[in-house]
């Protein structure tokens, strides 16, 4: 860690009523093998209802912020302004650090010449190991999956993401508009201005896999209007509306397709094959659903 002594590392962790959760997070976090003279962790409150200030209390490396904007943008906007780290790191509350997470980010960030950010892996874990539901191995199989993210997108989902804070101020906050997206938004300036972007396998984070209906609904909802807020954003032209429309309404026969003949899947029986099949058409039914009331003029879901 010689490289790293001299390095303040600010830790950035919005949140949203999730005090039990957070909780858990504070606690990962207090127990870091890095110097705890060399970070803080700072926590953004987007305007809970719960009281996230005696969470925040019970922890020594961590400090209370607020932020009435909603969204988890302008939550994280808001600790990159009071962040006294030249290098930031970036999770959520429902996630679980690795005692060496920061070691780990930081060695990445400090090895890899002009970059500019680094995106750590994510596993997602089951309530019950032994017995995971649909919607968790749904859940596991479709999202988070940081590394491709970063290979296709050129970006890291912010749940486990390290940077300069340099780099915040060549290519600008994350936008604050955006109920979503706003990680994707941000990692494709990072690519456009020339940094690099690495994925550290070994800077990791546990994060619990969605197992409700409901959940993922939350989540698909929260992901159409982010990318919704973005297409409006950017002025679209009529053109681009019109394929969004026709994509939205595609029917999706290759995609099954794939799902049946996923490796991950070659071991299930044909009963669970079908169960994740259908919640594939239930999630095409949310994002259709969700596009229709957004095109009506409705507003994006919270992120």
């Amino acid at each position: 860690m010689s490289n790293q002594l001299d390095r303040f590392i600010s830790v950035i962790v919005p949140v949203f009523n999730d005090s039990q959760r957070l909780t858990l997070c504070l606690e990962a976090l207090e127990h870091q093998n890095y110097p705890k003279h060399l970070y803080e962790v700072i926590v953004v409150d987007n305007a809970s209802e719960e009281d996230i200030k005696s969470v925040v209390i019970k922890f020594q490396q961590a400090k209370l912020s607020y932020e009435n904007q909603p969204g988890s943008y302008a939550a994280r906007n808001k600790g990159i302004s009071i962040a006294k780290g030249e290098i930031l790191a970036f999770t959520d509350s429902d996630c679980i650090p690795a005692s060496d997470w920061i070691e780990k980010g930081v060695n990445s960030l400090l090895s890899t010449p002009n970059c500019g950010l680094v995106a750590g892996r994510i596993n997602l874990f089951f309530q019950n190991p032994d017995k995971p539901t649909s919607v968790e191995i749904f859940d596991k199989i479709h999202n988070l999956r940081q590394k491709e993210m970063l290979k296709i997108f050129h970006f890291g989902a912010t749940a486990n993401v390290f940077t300069f804070k340099y780099v915040f101020d060549n290519v600008g906050l994350f936008d604050s508009t955006l109920k979503s997206s706003g990680d994707l938004d941000w990692g494709e300036r990072v690519f456009a201005a020339g940094y690099e972007q690495v994925y550290a396998d070994d800077a990791c984070v546990e994060h619990p896999a969605r197992h409700s209906f409901s959940q993922i609904r939350q989540k698909l909802k929260r992901l159409t209007g982010g990318k919704f807020d973005r297409m409006m954003s950017e002025n679209s032209s009529p053109i681009k509306i019109a394929i969004d429309i026709v994509e939205t309404f595609k029917p999706p026969f290759r995609s099954l397709y794939r799902a049946w003949n996923n490796e991950e899947l070659r071991s299930f029986q044909h009963k669970q094959k079908i169960q994740f099949i259908l919640l594939m058409l239930f999630a095409r039914y949310v994002v259709i659903s969700e596009k229709i009331r957004l095109y009506l003029g409705g507003i994006s879901a919270r992120g």
